[in-house]
């Protein structure tokens, strides 16, 4: 019902897929350019007409009553960005604990314009050993674009730059410059 529900609401807002993420497959979605918070809506109503349980991680402060019930209903888990701590270790556990895992993950970490990525994303799936599927949010086109995955080979730069190649080719609510992808 509610997977009828979001694909008939997709529909009515002329937002169409352009691919697609198997079942039964473990996996790092990464999702951009995060503009807008309209990327989290549109993010959350793809979800459901993919029918298929993908978690998220997001700032702490929005699982704070009274509200942050309903994230963690739709399969949230806070992350405090002001503390240092092993999010990738925590995230990789995750996947070995639960057949099926799928998690979701802005590589900004943030709507604000970046001068690097964060590499989590591919320190987890290289760790956890699964791909990374990458997902735009064309606003322009009201397409929501799934790529082919990707297995993390060890390659940091150039599979990051490889991604953010993917995304110079999408368009977001608002325009972001997507940097090169340089290891510090």
């Amino acid at each position: 019902m509610f997977n009828r529900l979001c694909r008939g609401l997709l529909a009515a807002l002329g937002w169409q897929f352009d691919g697609h993420i198997h079942a039964n497959q473990s996996c790092v979605i990464i999702v951009g350019p995060h503009t807008s918070n309209w990327d989290f809506v549109i993010g959350i109503i793809a979800r459901g007409a993919l029918n298929t349980k993908i978690h998220f991680l997001g700032k702490h402060q929005l699982f704070i009553a009274p509200w942050g019930w309903i994230f963690k209903a739709m399969g949230g888990s806070p992350v405090d960005r002001r503390k240092h701590n092993n999010l990738v270790d925590a995230a990789v556990q995750l996947f070995k604990q639960q057949p099926h895992y799928k998690l979701a993950l802005a590589p900004e970490g943030t709507r604000s314009p970046v001068k690097r990525w964060k590499s989590g994303f591919y320190h987890i799936a290289a760790q956890a050993g699964v791909d990374i599927i990458p997902v735009g949010l064309d606003f322009k086109d009201k397409r929501i674009v799934i790529a082919n995955p990707m297995t993390p080979s060890g390659d940091i730069e150039g599979q990051m730059n490889q991604l953010m190649d993917f995304y110079r080719g999408i368009n977001g609510r608002h325009k972001k410059l997507i940097p090169e992808y340089r290891q510090s």
